[in-house]
């Protein structure tokens, strides 16, 4: 019969020696944290699995931007008029849509334009849209299209004033 001690002195139970390779202890630990973050990601994806469900598009009444507002909002001390006076816009229907711009003194920078209903994606100055017109001016609240960076614009889009409360 045997209570758990050793005739022989020095002599201990296998669970009370210290480990002989530590490295060992730790990739089994390593094996065994990998196990369970495996099993955790894949219970989480059968778990959280639902059909793809699709988002209606954006609608036409976006918030308005006012570009003089934001310059001054990011620091800028004294803010000009846009170098781009306002002229009349043609009343033709157009198939180009002006969500948003950012000018500066230099007449240059980028806007926001819908293109036949698209989703909107921003040009800089110069770049050409869909339908062959350049961007040629930015200004406070319009752009200027046109046919190449000289010809005179052929196409002038406004963003709407904003709401007198704003």
């Amino acid at each position: 019969m045997s209570f758990g001690h050793s005739i022989f002195p020095g002599d201990v139970p296998a669970g009370l020696v210290a480990a002989q390779r530590p490295w060992s202890v730790v990739a089994a630990g390593v094996l065994w944290l990998a196990a369970g973050l495996s099993a955790g990601y894949w219970a989480l994806q059968f778990w959280g699995s639902s059909p793809v469900t699709p988002v209606a598009a954006a609608s036409g009444n976006l918030p308005v931007v006012d570009s003089r507002s934001v310059a001054l909002a990011l620091g800028v001390a004294d803010v000009q008029p846009s170098p781009v006076e306002p002229v009349a816009q043609s009343v033709v229907p157009t198939r180009y849509s002006l969500l948003g711009v950012v000018a500066d003194r230099r007449e240059q920078g980028a806007a926001l334009i819908a293109v036949d209903g698209q989703p909107p994606k921003p040009y800089a100055v110069g770049a050409e849209l869909e339908g062959g017109l350049f961007l040629q001016a930015v200004g406070e609240r319009l752009v200027r299209l046109g046919p190449s960076m000289e010809a005179p614009h052929t196409v002038e889009l406004t963003l709407p004033l904003p709401p007198e409360g704003l």
